[in-house]
């Protein structure tokens, strides 16, 4: 795949350009800033973009605005952001625009070659994939939400991994419980959380806004 980097710590960026480039993967661009990531995207889009969320000038959110921006005018163009910390309000707004070809990941996790890679892959092919630690962030803000306190704690194992982009299969490969189960987990969600009938939208999506936006 044809993949775009923006980080601003020479060291890492140099590094997931040697990683990814080991992989098979072209790296058509590395850059330092947001603006430079925009300008060479609008030059010739690629499959996926990697882009830090603190970045010159301000060290604030460079990053999560162009890739929010990437996602506004080249919703084709798969998005994995890295952070060095859980920034919640950033990944809600990233999570609640679609979540079609979106990721984001702890820093951390880079270290983690294989997951990391797999994250990238699923992001290309129009997946998900969010931090299990992220999510787990997420979820907990909106605790003292009815629909939450409702669900039993096999719900939320499947819901956290739904939230993290994994498919009914792969849930039940995580979590050692046969694929049916999952369905029977996912379904009693929905209907807790007063999806069940939610036609014509992505029921899965649903669930996860449902806590994001509590």
């Amino acid at each position: 795949m044809r993949v775009m980097l923006a980080e601003d710590s020479t060291l890492l960026r140099e590094g997931l350009v040697r990683l990814l480039a080991e992989e098979g993967h072209e790296v058509a661009a590395a850059v330092g800033d947001g603006d430079a990531l925009l300008a060479a995207v609008a030059a010739a889009p690629p499959d996926v973009v990697v882009v830090d969320v603190r970045m010159p000038p301000t060290h604030t959110d460079e990053g999560l605005r162009a890739a929010l921006e990437i996602r506004r005018r080249w919703p084709d163009v798969g998005v994995l952001v890295l952070s060095q910390y859980v920034e919640k309000r950033y990944a809600a707004e990233l999570i609640t625009a679609d979540t079609a070809g979106v990721g984001y990941l702890l820093k951390d996790r880079v270290a983690q070659v294989d997951e990391f890679l797999d994250a990238l892959d699923r992001i290309a092919a129009g997946g998900a994939a969010f931090d299990p630690e992220v999510v787990r962030r997420l979820l907990a803000q909106s605790a003292h939400a009815d629909p939450l306190a409702r669900l039993t704690p096999r719900e939320r194992d499947v819901l956290d991994h739904m939230a993290q982009g994994h498919t009914n299969g792969s849930i039940a490969a995580h979590l050692h419980i046969s694929q049916s189960a999952v369905e029977k987990h996912v379904n009693a969600i929905f209907d807790k959380l007063g999806l069940a009938g939610a036609a014509g939208y992505s029921r899965r999506v649903l669930a996860v806004l449902h806590y994001l936006r509590s």
